[in-house]
């Protein structure tokens, strides 16, 4: 919910400086998650001075492991003056002086919203690449996640679905989640509800509505705080349980296609075993 809440929305291209240049930039810094996957996707790794300080953290980071080969930010204001970038992506709202203070750098700039549809990974997916000066990547990529959507096999009848947070926060409608979940065959439990993006819904209210499945964070199947622990409430013991990593839903990507795989896949397993009479929490 934090990392949503701090990204802020540029449009298209601002300058620092000069007429951005005509060449492919040389020194790309990406400031934060979303853009991070995107640069790693499209850019060459000769390109990309830096990724944000999350990228190497799996539990946050979709591309964690691409990452490690290549660098990272700690202070994010200091080293983005040393580095001078030609291209900045992703604008956290607080970094304001990063791009204010160096007027005289020659810096373009390309602020991402956060994607909450397909229709926008695509349109982010084109405006990186043209920014990193590799179109024709990004065209093979929208390709790629368009074919293996087309490829999907949504569970008949898959039922209703909550994604349930700590503290008992659910992922509500218009969001990439409830996208998702449309895409796998699966009615969000927030749009019966009249839920917004995001809500905070009582246990008992959970229990009371009877959703068919739980998609939770993979990183809360056990209890390490209070925050998780009523996700293991024995009221809820009832209903199955779907996992995903948070890397893959907290930005859209070529993780929303993995995302969407693993759900169907989880789901059929899950059909298997009770269809079986094995026990159907997962």
């Amino acid at each position: 919910m934090r990392l949503r809440s701090c990204f802020l929305a540029f449009g298209a291209f601002g300058l620092i400086g000069a007429a951005a240049p005509q060449s492919p930039p040389r020194r790309i810094v990406s400031l934060n998650l979303c853009s991070d996957q995107y640069v790693m996707a499209l850019a060459d790794p000769g390109q990309i001075a830096a990724l944000s300080h999350n990228a190497r953290d799996p539990d946050l980071s979709a591309g964690a492991t691409q990452a490690m080969r290549l660098p990272i930010l700690r202070d994010a204001r200091e080293e983005v003056l040393a580095i001078r970038p030609d291209l900045l992506i992703g604008y956290p709202d607080g970094a304001g002086g990063i791009v204010n203070a160096p007027r005289t750098l020659r810096t373009r700039m390309l602020g991402l919203e956060s994607a909450e549809n397909h229709a926008a990974i695509v349109a982010q997916i084109r405006q990186v690449a043209a920014a990193v000066g590799h179109r024709a990547r990004g065209e093979a990529l929208i390709a790629r996640i368009d074919r293996d959507l087309a490829g999907l096999r949504p569970l008949p009848d898959a039922g209703v679905a909550a994604y349930y947070q700590r503290r008992g926060y659910m992922t509500g409608t218009g969001t990439l989640v409830d996208e998702l979940m449309g895409r796998v065959g699966l009615i969000n439990l927030a749009a019966r509800l009249g839920k917004p993006g995001l809500a905070q819904i009582p246990l008992e209210q959970m229990v009371a509505a009877r959703p068919d499945w739980l998609i939770i964070e993979s990183a809360t199947q056990k209890v390490v705080d209070q925050g998780t622990e009523m996700l293991h409430h024995p009221a809820l013991d009832a209903i199955p349980r779907l996992s995903l990593p948070q890397a893959w839903t907290v930005c859209g990507g070529p993780s929303y296609v993995t995302a969407a795989r693993s759900l169907i896949a989880q789901m059929r397993v899950l059909r298997r075993q009770a269809s079986r009479g094995a026990p159907g929490r997962h």
